[in-house]
C-alpha cells in the first residue's frame, strides 16, 4: 500500500495496479531531462501546468522507475489508463502533489 507521507503514489496503470514515487533519484533524472537547473526550477516547470505528452511520460516512468521498476519511457508511453490523455494527466499531477506537497514536516 503506498505511503503518502512519502511521496507514494497509487494508479492503476497497463491494466496492472502499481505503485509511483518520485525519489531523489527520479527527481534528478526529471531535472537532466527538462533541463533544470535545480528542485525549485523543476517544481516552477509541473506547476505552470503546461504538460506535453513526452512530459507525462517521463515524469510517469521516472515515478515507476522511482517505485523499482524497471521500465521505460518508450514502455510507458505504449500503455493505457482509464480515462486516456486525462487519466495520465490525473496521475502525474497526483503524483508532482504528493512529491511537492507541504506537510508541516519541516516543524
Amino acid at each position: 500500500m503506498p505511503n503518502r507521507h512519502r511521496g507514494e503514489i497509487a494508479a492503476d496503470i497497463g491494466g496492472h495496479p502499481r505503485t509511483l514515487v518520485l525519489t531523489l533519484g527520479a527527481l534528478a533524472e526529471l531535472e537532466a531531462a527538462f533541463g533544470a537547473d535545480d528542485l525549485m526550477a523543476l517544481a516552477e516547470r509541473f506547476g505552470a501546468g503546461r504538460l506535453s505528452a513526452r512530459d507525462l511520460t517521463r515524469i510517469i516512468g521516472a515515478g515507476l522507475r522511482g517505485a523499482g521498476e524497471a521500465v521505460g519511457d518508450d514502455e510507458v508511453a505504449a500503455m493505457r489508463i482509464n480515462g486516456g490523455a486525462a487519466g495520465f494527466v490525473r496521475v502525474a499531477a497526483e503524483l508532482i502533489e504528493a512529491t511537492f506537497a507541504d506537510r508541516g514536516a519541516a516543524r
